[in-house]
């Protein structure tokens, strides 16, 4: 054998040798990627095991209404049978919703730690075979309303799906789920995000009562709800907050429905946060401006409807009479004005610009009609406009054409 060829062959056998070890210190550090996604994987686990221990601390701490619930991994709750759903659920509104990832699982199923039985899919709706694994749904007129939202939970996907427990569901209209309920329930969630280092204790339940209608097809006895409540403590910043809603599609504000915690306790008869310090203090108090900001701006709330005298509506019943087409009176509080480039002069009620749920102007040319200044008379002040009622984009509007049309309006 030459030496070209034997030089070839040591050449072939170095740098097969040196591929070889190449693909193993690859597969060898791959193995390690894998190692470390293990690892990864069950450290996040434990992290959740622990951060769910910890709102089982912390929801026991600040004082249930009852020492009679059921524990799951981040809600507890009393089940109230004679209803078919929860006389409250009590979760935690951690900072980590800021950053999950987990969302809706729609695994809705009977509660297995309730040991009377739960609510059924069957008492929301009828579901029918249509084949190639379709179905028909035949529903009964009310959402599966989540009491502690699913959203709340992103955080953990056990925890999230854990919310789609039937004894986490009330009977709820479709206007007041999918709107103003879903509203107040991101508007926390927003609280959050503008508050990252704190979290919200909240209990949520409808108010049961004696007498309650019944889902009529349903194959429980479950009882439909005339109103629905929510508590929420900050407890790091001394803040509390409630609401009463009634289980109806509504047009007003959020704020319009909060109420002090004693209020909400005096309905429900539920005694909330009882072993937090200042107990009395911070349940007797509401600062509205604190949950919500935007009133800082000036914004005030409609008027209480039942306060206004028989043909008189506030600015949230003005919308319902949009395309009646005849003259009705409107009372609100001037929050706002201006004139617009052509000359008009614009009002706005109770709440301003971009948010306007209610305005009135008076022309450029029927501004000659007042023997006053309009502007000067009304800003700030309590006003019944008369006249017919038109809509205007999410907002509507009146045209106003002589003084008599408008006037303080005393309480």
């Amino acid at each position: 054998m030459d030496k070209i060829t034997i030089l070839v062959i040591l050449m072939l056998v170095k740098y097969g040798l040196f591929g070889q070890t190449l693909d193993a210190e690859i597969k060898a550090l791959e193995n390690q990627i894998e190692e470390l996604e293990l690892r990864q994987k069950g450290l996040a686990d434990q992290v959740e095991t622990v951060k769910l221990s910890r709102i089982h601390r912390d929801l026991e701490a600040v004082g249930l209404p009852s020492d009679n619930y059921v524990k799951h991994s981040a809600l507890f709750l009393e089940y109230a049978e004679a209803y078919e759903q929860a006389k409250w659920v009590a979760h935690i509104l951690t900072p980590d919703v800021i950053t999950g990832t987990a969302y809706r699982s729609n695994d809705f199923r009977e509660d297995p730690l309730v040991t009377t039985g739960t609510a059924v899919e069957k008492d929301y709706f009828l579901k029918t075979p249509k084949g190639d694994g379709e179905f028909e749904y035949d529903g009964f007129g009310f959402d599966r309303g989540h009491l502690a939202p699913s959203a709340d939970f992103r955080w953990s996907k056990k925890a999230l799906s854990e919310s789609y427990f039937y004894s986490n569901m009330s009977p709820q209209r479709p206007g007041f789920n999918r709107e103003s309920w879903a509203e107040l329930e991101g508007s926390m969630r927003g609280y959050i995000q503008d508050h990252p280092t704190t979290q919200l204790y909240i209990v949520t339940g409808p108010v049961l009562k004696e007498g309650l209608p019944k889902v009529e097809r349903a194959t429980n006895n479950l009882a439909i709800p005339e109103m629905y409540f929510k508590v929420i403590l900050d407890l790091k910043g001394g803040k509390a907050i409630g609401f009463l809603m009634p289980n109806q599609k509504t047009t007003y504000p959020l704020i319009s429905f909060a109420k002090t915690i004693d209020e909400v306790e005096e309905v429900t008869g539920l005694n909330f946060f009882s072993k937090i310090k200042n107990e009395e203090e911070i349940e007797k108090s509401l600062d509205k401006i604190h949950w919500f900001p935007e009133t800082k701006k000036g914004d005030v709330e409609p008027i209480y409807p039942p306060s206004l005298p028989s043909g008189h509506f506030n600015t949230v019943q003005a919308k319902q009479h949009a395309k009646a087409n005849k003259e009705i009176t409107v009372c609100g509080t001037v929050v706002s004005t201006r004139y617009s480039r052509s000359g008009n002069l614009w009002f706005n009620l109770d709440k301003k610009f971009p948010n306007q749920i209610f305005s009135f102007f008076i022309s450029k040319k029927d501004l000659a009609n007042f023997s006053f200044d309009p502007e000067a008379e009304f800003k700030g002040q309590v006003v019944a406009v008369k006249g017919k009622v038109r809509p205007s984009d999410n907002a509507v509007m009146m045209k106003v054409l002589r003084e008599e049309n408008i006037e303080l309006f005393k309480r």
